[in-house]
């Protein structure tokens, strides 16, 4: 129904167009074929207020991106339980979840601000505390045997990675889109989760205890935290392939890598991972030598 206002309104609005008549326009609304421009119709029809729609999250992406949160979690059960196997593959499950969750947001178009946020928590207890966790309590420990000294580099080693966790993932968004996304500027969080896991699980396989790389882990896990938020350049995969056609050569490489994953996985995704991280240093190293020559060709002091 209409308010007093609205009708207040439409009378006005008749009176103003009366006063505006001719009296050609008067005869013919005297003949009843007289009717108001579109103009006026619009403006006496009574405007629908729009509700305000609900607010709500995209449910299939935030699925995978939870999916992975579950995992690191569980991961940090397993290794205070003392499986250590069990924690390294369900890291692996959390690496494999989100890079699905980013993937399925941009083919169903379902990106949000909300989702960039909830994947960086969920890679900060997957990528960033549970492998320090892990490390923790399979190795890092045994240092306390030593002395209160030792121990206390133990569990400082472990903070130093979570830490480092931290500022890698929010370094990563506050450069999401000024950055090349052809490449990483510091090890990925997961790439680093992945080394330390592969390598927990592989000595784990081959019968190793912790405590006996009690003097070994603080420099991996060190190591692995001060890579993530160092400026060394990774390949990020993230605009490969640029074509939809790939060499043969890829499909069979490919194929090679999931055979030796099924043969030995742990010592397999130690290799890949190990050859990623040392591929960081190399790459940036061939950069800043190109960059160099280009800056002699054209007569400019190279940089300090």
């Amino acid at each position: 129904m209409w308010t007093r206002v609205q009708r207040l309104d439409m009378r006005h609005q008749a009176l103003r167009r009366r006063s505006q008549m001719t009296a050609g326009d008067e005869w013919m609304v005297y003949t009843g074929n007289w009717s108001p421009p579109e103009s006026d119709k619009r403006m006496s029809e009574p405007s629908h207020v729009r509700r305000p729609r609900r607010r709500g999250i995209y449910l299939l992406p935030n699925l995978f991106t939870t999916g992975a949160m579950f995992s690191g979690f569980y991961a940090i059960i397993a290794g205070i339980s003392g499986q250590y196997s069990v924690a390294a593959v369900a890291v692996f499950i959390a690496a494999l979840l989100d890079s699905m969750d980013g993937r399925v947001a941009r083919l169903t178009g379902t990106q949000s601000d909300f989702g960039v946020q909830y994947d960086s928590l969920s890679d900060l207890v997957s990528f960033g505390l549970a492998p320090a966790l892990v490390m923790y309590s399979w190795s890092l420990s045994a240092l306390r045997d030593y002395g209160p000294v030792w121990g206390k580099i133990g569990w400082t080693a472990a903070f130093i990675y979570a830490a480092c966790g931290a500022l890698r993932l929010a370094r990563f968004n506050t450069q999401a889109g000024v950055a090349d996304k052809r490449y990483f500027q510091g090890l990925a969080s997961p790439a680093a989760a992945g080394l330390c896991m592969a390598f927990v699980w592989s000595m784990n396989k081959d019968g190793v205890s912790g405590p006996e790389l009690a003097f070994v882990t603080p420099f991996l896990t060190v190591v692995a935290g001060l890579l993530m938020v160092s400026r060394v350049r990774y390949f990020s995969f993230k605009a490969w392939p640029q074509h939809d056609r790939v060499p043969f050569l890829w499909i069979l490489a490919a194929a090679l890598i999931i055979a030796l994953l099924v043969i030995d996985p742990p010592h397999v995704l130690l290799a890949v991972f190990a050859l990623y991280v040392c591929s960081g240093p190399v790459l940036t190293l061939i950069g800043r030598v190109r960059t160099r020559r280009r800056r002699v060709l054209r007569g400019e002091p190279p940089s300090s």
